[in-house]
């Protein structure tokens, strides 16, 4: 799913924020093999999923960020060796990464006036500090706020990804890592 919501220069609910964050961090998964699959691995993926042109660099500095929300969401969920732990950085980078692209984007308030005076909000940034600068932004907003209490990475074998817990029984990302715990469990309990 494609959120264009970054591209918006309103504020965005705090659904589309927790939504957005999420979405952004599970563009890498584990691919069922042992290894990773990474939507952004090309400057097409990139494209094809943030909805904005994008070449090699900006690709990076996407995969970078991510890398970094990933981290956030890892220390909020005090997340055991996984997949993903050896792409993992030290919170103070994570940090460092995140306020960084989040502050690329400087806006202004600018009020126009035609029949009824109204405000629009102007920046001088690129296509591609406005994605990154909306992504960071939301996650920023969403590890600031209340759902973070609800974030969750996933027990289940093999799974690498974060979810908010959307209910008191929920403990996994998708019914399929439930049933991939549960036959995990009554292998081992059979070993």
């Amino acid at each position: 799913m494609v959120y264009r919501l970054i591209r918006v220069r309103e504020p965005i609910t705090r659904l589309a924020r927790v939504a957005l964050a999420l979405e952004f961090a599970s563009t890498v998964r584990h691919d069922g093999h042992g290894g990773l699959a990474d939507d952004l691995a090309t400057p097409e993926g990139l494209a094809a999923w943030a909805g904005v042109p994008a070449d090699e660099s900006l690709r990076r500095r996407a995969v970078e960020l991510r890398w970094a929300v990933r981290s956030l969401f890892a220390h909020a969920t005090r997340a055991h060796e996984r997949t993903d732990t050896p792409h993992l950085m030290d919170v103070e980078r994570a940090l460092e990464i995140v306020n960084g692209a989040a502050a690329r984007v400087p806006r202004a308030a600018r009020l126009e006036w035609g029949e009824q005076p109204t405000l629009r909000y102007v920046d001088s940034a690129d296509e591609g500090d406005r994605l990154l600068a909306g992504l960071a932004t939301a996650a920023i907003e969403f590890l600031a706020g209340a759902a973070r209490a609800d974030l969750r990475a996933c027990p289940a074998p093999r799974c690498i990804r974060y979810f908010v817990k959307a209910h008191p029984r929920q403990e996994w990302c998708k019914p399929s890592c439930g049933n991939r715990a549960r036959v995990s469990r009554h292998y081992h309990r059979g070993r």
